[in-house]
């Protein structure tokens, strides 16, 4: 059975998707490719990449970059977006289409729009065998593929039920991602540019794992020699050599992390080496850095200046939407608890119901008494309720809301609810404070990396 999508939050069209022009695929290319160049030039600081598939989260990024020239990489993982739906119930096309559409309701140039596939390895299989984690890698790639994803990453380090443990050996990881490249490769329809990738040096858990009082270790430049020693020499073996030169990143870990309550902010001089051996990368490879959420604006314009150029962010934009909600709810009760045949949304009580009703998401994530697991439900800077939009109590309380809010807002109880927020002259709607609460959360990656 598939996963319920977030109706009336997600589209579930499965439509064929609608190919872009190819001198689009091509611009969106240029921006991957020309990256490096381009950081080192000083033409751009770098790109933020928008691990979301929300479409409030996405339209928001899409508005914030507004009428810039700056290009906006939107990234699916591959548990939220895969060939039975993911949580998000959408697959690759469905995701593709779903990207256009919104695209295309504010106006944003399809040729600025760069989409791109996150984790894809045996990460979201691990608990199945490897030999059926790759088989079902490989039908997801070529799907990715044939929805005209531009930028993949093979994220192949992590150990399945039958590896014996969570990592595996980097030639073990290596021979896994030449085998998912070459499915790739395979899938690229006739007429259509070939896709770039990202490999992995050190790649962190989805999601944020952060224990309290832990530092990340800093990647060792001797790891990201060798990776790419051995990864490059794979690919050429493999006949994958024009594969290899499109590479266009390598994941590293400068140190940043986040966890329920706490984030591990970058520090510059634990990263130096690392930073430093960006100069010896061989062509158009670059650094991604993954878990960047909730970093201060100066450390993130830190991490750009010190050649760590693609900053991934999802969690954070997701939560940013969440406590938006909440407040927006807030103000609902507020403002018409006490008018005559008012129903209240419940949202936050949908979605204590949900996650309680299911506990895959979140349980293995989270530890305390009673508590402390509602309390982290609710307020875990990990956001796994983010996988709770798209159930059908969830989706009711939001359509609630949304009827409840209808209108302009009064302002006393909006500068009460969202103090601070940039929002629109007068009396702004439900959806812009949504909006502008996102748009904060998203600010300092933009601004750090146009």
């Amino acid at each position: 059975m598939r996963p319920p999508s977030a109706a009336g939050i997600i589209s579930e069209s499965e439509t064929a998707v609608d190919r872009r022009p190819k001198e689009n695929s091509r611009a969106v290319d240029e921006i991957l490719r020309g990256l490096k160049s381009d950081h080192l030039a000083g033409r751009r600081k770098g790109l933020a990449s928008i691990c979301s598939a929300h479409p409030e989260v996405l339209t928001a990024a899409m508005d914030a970059v507004g009428e810039s020239h700056a290009p906006l990489l939107v990234e699916a993982t591959a548990n939220q977006v895969n060939q039975y739906g993911g949580y998000t119930g959408m697959t690759p096309e469905a995701f593709a289409v779903e990207l256009q559409r919104l695209a295309a309701s504010i106006g944003f140039p399809p040729e600025r729009l760069v989409m791109g596939a996150d984790h894809l390895g045996p990460w979201v299989w691990r608990t199945e065998t490897a030999e059926t984690a790759l088989r079902r890698c490989e039908e997801l790639i070529r799907h990715c593929v044939r929805a005209g994803f531009r930028k993949l990453h093979l994220d192949t380090g992590f150990g399945c039920a039958d590896d014996g443990a969570s990592l595996v050996p980097l030639e073990q990881a290596v021979r896994r991602a030449t085998r998912l490249c070459r499915a790739a490769e395979a899938a690229v329809p006739d007429g259509q540019d070939p896709p770039c990738y990202v490999v992995g040096a050190e790649v962190p858990q989805p999601g944020g794992g952060l224990e309290p009082g832990a530092l990340p270790p800093v990647t060792p430049v001797d790891d990201v020699a060798q990776v790419l020693d051995r990864m490059g020499a794979a690919f050429r073996t493999q006949g994958l050599s024009a594969a290899w030169e499109r590479v266009v990143a390598i994941v590293v870990q400068p140190g940043v992390e986040f966890g329920d309550d706490f984030v591990a902010v970058y520090r510059p001089e634990r990263a130096a080496a690392l930073s430093a051996f960006h100069a010896r990368l061989p062509g158009i490879l670059t650094y991604e850095i993954h878990s960047t959420d909730y970093q201060p604006p100066e450390a993130l314009a830190r991490l750009t200046a010190d050649h760590f150029p693609i900053l991934k962010a999802g969690p954070c934009l997701t939560h940013a939407y969440h406590q938006a909600v909440l407040a927006l709810e807030c103000l609902e009760l507020e403002w018409l608890r006490e008018g005559a045949g008012f129903e209240p949304s419940g949202v936050a009580a949908a979605l204590e119901a949900a996650m309680l009703a299911e506990e895959t998401h979140w349980r293995p994530h989270y530890r305390g008494g009673p508590a402390e697991l509602r309390r982290l439900r609710q307020e875990s800077l990990r956001d796994r309720v983010r996988y709770y939009w798209g159930t059908a109590g969830v989706r009711a309380a939001v359509a609630r809301l949304q009827r409840n809010t209808a209108g302009p807002l009064p302002a006393r109880l909006v500068e009460r609810f969202f103090p601070g927020m940039e929002v629109p002259e007068g009396r702004p709607s439900a959806q812009a404070l949504i909006r502008a609460r996102i748009r904060s959360a998203l600010r300092p990656y933009l601004a750090a990396t146009c």
